[in-house]
């Protein structure tokens, strides 16, 4: 029988790959991390600001997909940071507006690939620090560090522990 790593290393991943086991150690890990996150940003930050969107597809690929080039550590946490860092500049730069959106995306997909941190929620971080609102303009250059960088690590610490209790998944690959 194929290991959960080994279909995962495949170029495909077919309908009924997955047993009912991996989905319910993706969905304990999503859920304690999100919880992690969610509540360190209510007791600490006393808002929500600590949760971002982007923080849904990290679970997706953390939690759900570990074995993925794009859920190593090095490739979450600096990928998602180096971009929310453009997509401040963005902002910083340009305002709220759709040149500073088309770029943020752009210039994170760009740095993302030449730094090999490709974090597709990376890209995310970038449009959120443009579109953000208020809440998120006001932190400015604190945006990379908090919720991006805090939140990602928490997340991470999360997914070493829950997906290696799991005796068929080992997480990270690689750092």
């Amino acid at each position: 029988m194929k290991t959960y790593f080994n279909k995962m290393r495949g170029s495909r991943y077919r309908r009924g790959d997955v047993d009912w086991r991996d989905a319910c150690w993706s969905w304990l890990g999503a859920f304690a991390g999100m919880s992690a996150v969610a509540w360190l940003s209510e007791q600490w930050l006393d808002v929500h600001l600590l949760v971002v969107g982007s923080f849904g597809a990290t679970s997706v690929l953390i939690y759900a997909a570990p074995a993925s080039p794009f859920a190593q550590p090095r490739n979450v946490v600096l990928g998602s940071m180096l971009s929310a860092v453009i997509g401040v500049a963005c902002f910083q730069w340009l305002g709220a507006t759709a040149m500073a959106v088309a770029l943020a995306v752009s210039l994170s997909v760009l740095a993302m690939q030449l730094t090999e941190t490709v974090h597709p929620p990376g890209a995310a971080s970038a449009l959120i620090a443009v579109i953000g609102g208020p809440e998120v303009h006001a932190l400015g250059w604190l945006f990379p560090l908090v919720p991006i960088g805090l939140g990602c690590t928490v997340m991470l610490l999360v997914a070493i522990l829950v997906n290696n209790l799991a005796r068929h998944r080992r997480y990270p690959l690689h750092w």
